[in-house]
């Protein structure tokens, strides 16, 4: 249950906050499964610590500081450098109430800015991997590689997207 100034229990915290959670962790990784995985990270991480008798302003600030954490730590792990794009000034909008209809993804964009400045095998390797949902197998025979090699690919692939998108400020 959610009162005017605060929260009555967890469940009413996780209730109220994990679509805005959502919503902000899709627009910075793109993808449903990690935006899932993240959102889910948050809340373990941060309802220990969290105190009920909080107000509703407190707890969500809480909340998008501990986003800021875990998604550092998830681009630490996917890129080897923490990319930490979460504003407080301007991703509050993410934890506000949602006004019914949200303004399109500007990830399509900044995705397609990222991949046109990457060598062509370093594309290839990211379109067929997260853009058509490949294997690495297949992602591999597409290219006529071996797997191992479409491994270090997409890993260097992956490094160059995040320096690119460090450069060009995306």
């Amino acid at each position: 249950m959610v009162d005017d100034d605060g929260y009555t229990d967890w469940e009413s915290v996780y209730r109220d906050n994990i679509d805005r959670l959502y919503r902000l962790m899709y627009a910075r990784v793109g993808n449903r499964a990690d935006a899932e995985d993240l959102t889910s990270e948050v809340f373990s991480t941060a309802l220990p610590p969290l105190r009920l008798s909080s107000s509703k302003g407190e707890v969500r600030a809480y909340l998008l500081v501990t986003a800021k954490t875990v998604l550092a730590s998830h681009w630490r792990r996917r890129l080897g450098q923490p990319v930490t794009m979460i504003d407080p000034d301007t991703d509050l909008r993410y934890l506000s109430e949602p006004s019914g209809s949200e303004p399109p993804s500007d990830a399509p964009a900044r995705a397609s800015k990222i991949l046109g400045g990457l060598p062509e095998r370093y594309r290839r390797i990211l379109e067929l991997r997260f853009l058509e949902a490949c294997s690495i197998k297949e992602a591999a025979q597409a290219m006529h590689i071996s797997v191992s090699n479409a491994k270090v690919l997409q890993h260097r692939a992956l490094r160059m997207a995040a320096t690119l998108a460090v450069e060009l400020e995306l």
